[in-house]
């Protein structure tokens, strides 16, 4: 080989990626993602329950399941299925911005 092509060939070794650390894996990312996917569950399931305590307290606030016998009772039937706003994200938007007990 002639000393101008073994130079080329030098400088192309040099510039050519790392193979062997092409495909090593670390497990920071997997980590960092796992992390991400179960706070955002989290935050998620706390979100269900917040609506969910909330639809209930209105409810109960606008007394829309007494029961229908005694009126000084609650029907936890109705309790567990009443809808007290029209969406969602009414519930939560009002548990958000009241957090401390109304006076």
């Amino acid at each position: 080989m002639e000393p101008r092509e073994e130079s080329v060939m030098r400088a192309f070794r040099e510039s050519a990626p790392d193979e062997a650390g092409l495909v090593a894996r670390t497990w920071v990312n997997h980590l960092a993602w796992t992390l991400v996917v179960v706070l955002a569950g989290l935050v998620f399931w706390l979100v269900v329950a917040v609506v969910n305590a909330e639809n209930q307290r209105h409810a109960l606030a606008n007394k829309e399941c007494r029961d229908q016998v005694f009126k000084e009772e609650i029907d936890r039937t109705c309790l567990l299925s009443v809808r007290s706003r029209e969406h969602w994200w009414q519930h939560l938007w009002y548990a958000m911005k009241h957090t401390s007990p109304q006076k």
